[in-house]
């Protein structure tokens, strides 16, 4: 109805998946690039979680288009199977007549396919859509078969796609043994105000729109309050809003148009949306130090026939400066062991930083630990840049002066704060993890590791809020702009590099 008045070619804002209108924003770039290594040329399930409407099924539809021709996906679109229709399922999509075979036969003519399939160089994926939905007998039959093998190599990868609900699922006691094979997780987070704007013009522009954007600030602030950053929330409210402008004969789209959109929809704000202590903003998946390998897989691919574009992967914008994002909260089990070792046996090893990048979009506060430095060295590392470089502060000077019954944490929370006075506004730090659990005395035993790193001085320590939960965010370095800070991912001591999933982060929003 709408489509002349605004010069567009087709309905940008429909809510049925069309993989032209991938937004790659929010790290949804990077997470595709990231599925499509982690089901190339690596190992473990994978999960993907997100609320409704956070772009699972986009990114599952994206999955099924850029894949290489060597990998047979099978796309289950309704869970709620019994174990022997699953079994069906995936042999209806391996194009295999079994029906009517005993479960037993079944099995044995599907091991025996996934064999012949793999000596000839291909490879089956099994990806399922509201796997939240799956019953928990049909999730372990998922794990039975992929313990197929043919000698070292698995004859089958699970992509699982959910709700939140499958991580409460998964939680189960009678669930351990599949999640202890989930090692690649991806958490679809909602679009921050920034990204909101992006995402707007981005739809417009792909049905055709060569005008400016024709959402007012405020009307785009509406719409990310209203829709809680959820993307098909947002695609709902921003077509009734052009709707109501075009009956109001107007080009543009005020909060007027978005209040009647929001009525329409009979939608209602979720929880305070953007609450940087509470929700990670802007697809703030934390990406894992799988980086580096992925960067030598797409250099080291020469085949790239029908393969997915991944230039992105190398060049992805890096944490714009006025976003801030929250990561997956790390959860560090309360063993003597050191933490470093703790937070790897934790951490999902591919939450990828894409190419040493991590974040894409929007930024998030990244803490790190640091050490001790000499007195007079400065606690704020600024590397060179054209831009205007982070002012330096002297933190051991201000250690210094605190009491010296002060702990390191104490310390390191006043050098932080001094820190974050004095940060150019371009500030970029490194976040090595952060915890939702406020646990001083683990904190404090890391910092004394830092301590003897002689890297203290580097590590900054972010209070912060998850869940209502009371957590810390560690930092690692002051850089002045993206480019120093990746740098600086590279010169991490290779103990951080090995145990975390260090991640860019911006400081300005502090």
């Amino acid at each position: 109805m709408y489509l002349e008045h605004f010069g567009l070619n087709e309905p940008p804002f429909k809510i049925t998946p069309i993989t032209e209108f991938f937004f790659s924003g929010a790290n949804r770039g990077e997470i595709l690039n990231a599925l499509i290594y982690a089901i190339t040329d690596s190992e473990g399930i994978i999960k993907i979680s997100g609320e409704v409407g956070s772009g699972k099924t986009m990114l599952c539809r994206m999955l099924l288009d850029r894949l290489p021709t060597n990998i047979k996906a099978i796309y289950l679109a309704n869970p709620s199977l019994t174990r022997d229709e699953l079994l069906y399922a995936i042999a209806d999509g391996l194009e295999l007549d079994l029906e009517g075979q005993r479960v037993s036969v079944l099995l044995q003519n599907l091991n025996n396919h996934l064999v012949a399939k793999y000596n000839q160089g291909e490879r089956c994926v099994v990806l399922v859509d509201e796997a939240h939905a799956m019953p928990l007998d049909t999730l372990e039959e998922l794990r039975l078969l992929y313990n197929l093998q043919i000698g070292k190599h698995k004859l089958i990868q699970i992509v699982l796609f959910g709700q939140p609900e499958l991580d409460i699922k998964l939680e189960q006691n009678n669930m351990r043994q599949l999640k202890d094979r989930i090692v690649h997780h991806f958490n679809m987070q909602p679009l921050s105000k920034k990204v909101i704007e992006e995402y707007l013009l981005f739809r417009m522009r792909a049905a055709g729109y060569h005008g400016p954007n024709i959402f007012s600030p405020a009307a785009i602030n509406l719409i990310g309050k209203a829709s809680s950053g959820l993307m098909r929330r947002v695609n709902i409210l921003a077509d009734k809003s052009l709707l109501a402008a075009f009956v109001e004969n107007t080009h543009n789209i005020e909060t007027r148009h978005v209040q009647a959109a929001i009525r329409d929809s009979e939608i209602s704000a979720m929880s305070p949306w953007m609450d940087k202590n509470k929700i990670a903003i802007a697809g703030g998946i934390t990406l894992s130090v799988l980086a580096l390998a992925i960067a030598g897989w797409m250099l080291g691919r020469s085949d790239t026939t029908n393969t997915p574009t991944i230039a992105a992967v190398q060049t992805s914008r890096i944490v714009p400066a006025n976003l801030a994002l929250a990561p997956t909260p790390v959860a560090i089990p309360a063993s003597s062991a050191p933490i470093e070792s703790q937070i790897t046996q934790n951490v999902p090893t591919l939450q990828l930083a894409v190419a040493l990048q991590t974040h894409s979009s929007p930024s998030s506060v990244t803490a790190a630990t640091s050490g001790n430095a000499a007195p007079n060295s400065s606690s704020t590392t600024v590397k060179s840049s054209s831009k205007k470089a982070v002012s330096s502060t002297n933190t051991d000077v201000q250690d210094k002066n605190l009491p010296a019954s002060d702990t390191l944490l104490q310390q390191r929370l006043a050098a932080t704060k001094d820190m974050l006075a004095h940060v150019d506004k371009n500030g970029v730090s490194i976040q090595l993890y952060y915890t939702e659990d406020a646990k001083p005395l683990r904190i404090e035993r890391f910092l004394s590791r830092a301590k003897s790193l002689g890297k203290l001085s580097e590590i900054y320590i972010i209070p912060i809020k998850i869940k209502g939960k009371d957590g810390y965010r560690v930092l690692y370095g002051v850089y002045s702009n993206n480019e120093e800070a990746r740098k600086g991912m590279n010169e991490l001591p290779q103990r951080y590099k090995d145990a975390f999933a260090p991640t860019l982060n911006s400081l300005d929003s502090y």
